[in-house]
């Protein structure tokens, strides 16, 4: 995907959060993320939106401290967080292809750029779904290359870096498919005692598969709703529950 289909999927999340969390009102709680409110929600994103903006405009060479998130009232936070969203789309779409600043882990993408467009944009696209779960009712969809996108960057991303708790003191092999995007969207994960080793290919036996429609297990491998089908050990399927949240 380009950085300009990430910035487009951005701008579009965004205003269905707000559109969400407005209707859902900043009481409500949020079914995925136990322990949360809209309101919790809200202040998140709309304070990692700031975050990334400032680091993207600053051209930021090492990680800038996050602080302690703003707290607007109840009544101001859509409107807070309509303006931080605003803010991180428009900086993103002004800065320059060849920017160079700070990134966080190595999921491959042509450039800081692309890289800060992909994350927000996956950011904001999880916690859409968040915002209408408080919401009720049907979620918005999730298109199907951008679900491929995000499993991959969750995979090859997230799991590899060193703070990653998806691990196995007994070597492991994992296999994750999208079944309806093609022979190109499937992953072999290999699990140690260190960082996961992640390939975009079905390389070798898997003692366990995790598969379903792309955006379907997009949703269910950030731990937002059940996996739509494993087949194989189901301990993988427990160890993926338990220990991958980022």
């Amino acid at each position: 995907m380009r950085v300009s289909d990430f910035l487009e999927v951005l701008d579009r999340e965004g205003r269905l959060l707000a559109a969400a969390a407005a209707a859902a009102g900043p009481g409500a709680a949020v079914p995925p993320c136990p322990g949360w409110r809209v309101r919790d929600l809200v202040r998140h994103l709309g304070a990692v939106h700031r975050w990334a903006a400032a680091l993207v405009a600053d051209r930021a060479t090492a990680r800038p401290p996050f602080g302690d998130p703003p707290e607007p009232a109840d009544d101001e936070l859509v409107s807070w967080y309509r303006d931080s969203h605003r803010l991180v789309v428009d900086t993103l779409a002004a800065a320059p292809a060849d920017l160079e600043c700070w990134t966080f882990h190595p999921a491959p993408t042509p450039s800081p750029l692309a890289f800060w467009a992909r994350r927000q944009a996956h950011e904001t696209a999880v916690h859409r779904y968040d915002a209408e779960s408080a919401r009720g009712g049907e979620p918005s969809p999730i298109a199907r290359d951008f679900a491929v996108d995000g499993i991959d960057e969750l995979l090859r991303g997230f799991h590899a870096r060193d703070r990653s708790r998806l691990r196995s003191e007994r070597p492991r092999v994992l296999r994750v498919r999208a079944v309806d995007a093609g022979p190109d969207a499937v992953w072999t994960v290999r699990l140690t005692a260190g960082p996961a080793l992640t390939v975009r290919t079905a390389e070798g036996e898997a003692e366990a598969e995790l598969s379903g429609p792309a955006d379907q297990l997009y949703l269910a491998l950030w731990n937002r709703t059940a996996i739509p089908k494993v087949t194989g050990d189901p301990a993988l399927a427990t160890l993926w529950r338990e220990r991958s949240g980022i």
